[in-house]
C-alpha cells in the first residue's frame, strides 16, 4: 500500500536482542547472531509505529500501526519480512547505507530505519548487500516531504534582517528552486531572499522582506508547498504587547519598568533586571521580587468582581482568560521574544511563570465575590510558594552555565502541557490546572532547585502570546 506523500512517523520498537553481552563462548552465548550464506527474499515491508503525538508533528503526518508499505519517509522503522535475512549484512536506500544492527537480525525479520538525509542519487529501491557481497534489489519508494517550517529564531524580526528558518527538506532543485514567501496585505506573498541553505536541508537563512505583516511562513519545492505552523508577528492570543495592543501592563504590587530603547523589536518591552540588582548563587537565595518580578493580577477591588478596566485609559483588570480561548490550553505554548545582553548574562535561579485561577490571587480584597460566583483570593504572595501550584521553569543558563541573546532578540517557545509542571523548588507540582487557572500571570525570577553563580542580568521580555501548538 503505498502512502501517497503522507510524511509517515517511526519508532524505533524495543527489542530484547538489541541489548548485547560480550561473552567468550558460543555456549555462554546461545543466542549470539550467526550470519547466513546464500541471499535473502524479501516478502513484504511493514511500517513501525505508535499513536504518540507530539506538539510540533508536521501537519501532514500520518500515523500507521504495522501497516504494509511500498513507500516510507526519512526517520521511519521499518520491519522487512522475508527468509533467510541474516544473510544480510549491509541495507542501501538509494544511495545512504542505514544503521544495521545485525543482533535484531533474525531468519525472517530485519528492522531498519530509513536514512533521515536526502539522498543524491534516487533509484527508488532497497538494496540488501550480503555477507558474501551479493546485492538484492527491492522496489521501495523513499518519499521525500514538502519542506517543514518547524521554528524561525526570531518571529518579530524586523524587515532587512537576516533570520533562520529551522525545519527540514529545504531543497533546492535546479527545475523548482526553493522559495520561502511571508505574508502580505489581503494574504498576498511576499517572497524572501534565500541567503545560504543548511547542507543537510535542515535550516535555510533568509531576509525578512518589506511589507510582510502577521502570518504564516510558505515554503515552496519541488516536493511540494507548505505553511508554518507558527506565524511572523504572531498576534494571536496576544497577551501583553506593552504597545496598547491588549492594554494590560503592571497590575499587582510591583510597577516592573516598560522600556523602549534602541534595542525595542516592536515598541516596548518588559525588563527584569537592571544590571546591578543580583540574583544569587544558590537556589535558595533571598528572593527580590522588586527587581525581577512582573505581576498582572484581574480585578479592580469591585464586590461583585466585574473585571472591568479602571478606566478608559486603563485597560487593566480583565482575567485572562476573557482575552484568549483557553480551553483547550493542553495543546498550546506560551511564546515571548527575549533579550539578554552579552554583557548581563543570566547565571542563577530560575524565571518562574505562572497562571493562577482568581481563586488563588486576585486584585482586590480576600473573599469578594466575582459576577461569575467565584471567591476572590485576593492580593498575595503565597500561592505560588511550595511544591503545590504548577508552574514554568524556564532557566536556560543550565547547560552551559551561563545564557545570554547575543544581544539579539530570540523567540522562546514554552509548550504549556510540557512545561507547567513544576513547584517552586524544582519539584514535581502537587495539583493540577484546567482553562479557569489562566487568569492571572506572575514572571518571577527566583528559587527553581538549583544553584548557579552571582549574576547581575538584564532580561527584556516583549510580545507575551499563547498560541496554538498547529
Amino acid at each position: 500500500m503505498k502512502l501517497n506523500n503522507k510524511y509517515i512517523k517511526g519508532l524505533l520498537i524495543a527489542v530484547a536482542a538489541l541489548s548485547s553481552v560480550a561473552l567468550t563462548s558460543c555456549e555462554d552465548e546461545p543466542d549470539k547472531f550467526e550470519p547466513a550464506s546464500g541471499k535473502p527474499t524479501i516478502k513484504y515491508i511493514r511500517c513501525m509505529s505508535t499513536e504518540i503525538h507530539n506538539w510540533d508533528d508536521d501537519p501532514n503526518m500520518q500515523y500507521t500501526d504495522g501497516q504494509l508499505v511500498t513507500s516510507a519517509s526519512p526517520g521511519n522503522t521499518l520491519a522487512i519480512i522475508g527468509e533467510n535475512m541474516r544473510s544480510v549484512y549491509e541495507v542501501w536506500f538509494n544511495d545512504l547505507q542505514a544503521s544495521l544492527n545485525q543482533s535484531s537480525l533474525t531468519d525472517n525479520t530485519l528492522f531498519v530505519t530509513v536514512p533521515s538525509r536526502v539522498p543524491g542519487e534516487v533509484t527508488d529501491k532497497i538494496y540488501f548487500v550480503t555477507t558474501s557481497k551479493d546485492t538484492v534489489a527491492y522496489d521501495f519508494k523513499v518519499i521525500i516531504s514538502a519542506p517543514i517550517i518547524n521554528s524561525m529564531a526570531n518571529e518579530y524580526a524586523k524587515a532587512g534582517t537576516i533570520q533562520s528558518l529551522k525545519g527540514n527538506y529545504f531543497i533546492d532543485d535546479p527545475g523548482t528552486p526553493l522559495s520561502i514567501s511571508f505574508t502580505g496585505n489581503n494574504g498576498s506573498l511576499i517572497p524572501a531572499e534565500i541567503v545560504s541553505i543548511a547542507s543537510d536541508f535542515t535550516s535555510v537563512d533568509i531576509v525578512v522582506p518589506e511589507g510582510a505583516v502577521s502570518g504564516p511562513i510558505v515554503a515552496r519545492s519541488v516536493y511540494g508547498t507548505t505553511k508554518s505552523a507558527f506565524w511572523y508577528k504572531d498576534n494571536r492570543g496576544m497577551l501583553f504587547d506593552f504597545d496598547g495592543l491588549t492594554g494590560l501592563g503592571n497590575h499587582g504590587w510591583h510597577a516592573r519598568d516598560i522600556l523602549s530603547d534602541e534595542t525595542s523589536i516592536s515598541g516596548n518591552f518588559v525588563q527584569l533586571g537592571n544590571g546591578t540588582a543580583k540574583l544569587g548563587a544558590e537556589a535558595t537565595s533571598t528572593w527580590d521580587d522588586g527587581n525581577f518580578s512582573f505581576e498582572y493580577w484581574p480585578g479592580n477591588w469591585q464586590d461583585p468582581e466585574t473585571y472591568a478596566p479602571a478606566s478608559d485609559s486603563d485597560q487593566n483588570g480583565p482575567r485572562l482568560l476573557d482575552l484568549v480561548d483557553f480551553s483547550d490550553w493542553e495543546n498550546m505554548s506560551l511564546k515571548f521574544e527575549l533579550y539578554i545582553p552579552s554583557s548581563n548574562p543570566w547565571s542563577a535561579q530560575s524565571m518562574q511563570i505562572i497562571f493562577a485561577g482568581v481563586d488563588q490571587v486576585s486584585n482586590g480584597a480576600a473573599g469578594a465575590k466575582d459576577i461569575y460566583g467565584n471567591t476572590l483570593a485576593g492580593a498575595n504572595n503565597s500561592y505560588f510558594q511550595g511544591s503545590t501550584l504548577p508552574r514554568i521553569l524556564y532557566r536556560p543558563w543550565t547547560s552551559t552555565g551561563s545564557f545570554d541573546t547575543g544581544d539579539q532578540w530570540q523567540t522562546i517557545t514554552l509548550p504549556l502541557k510540557a512545561s507547567l509542571i513544576y513547584g517552586a523548588d524544582g519539584t514535581s507540582a502537587t495539583s493540577s490546572i484546567s482553562k479557569d487557572s489562566f487568569a492571572s500571570l506572575v514572571i518571577f525570577v527566583w528559587n527553581g532547585g538549583i544553584d548557579g553563580t552571582d549574576c547581575q542580568p538584564i532580561i527584556k521580555i516583549d510580545n507575551i502570546r499563547v498560541v496554538p501548538n498547529k
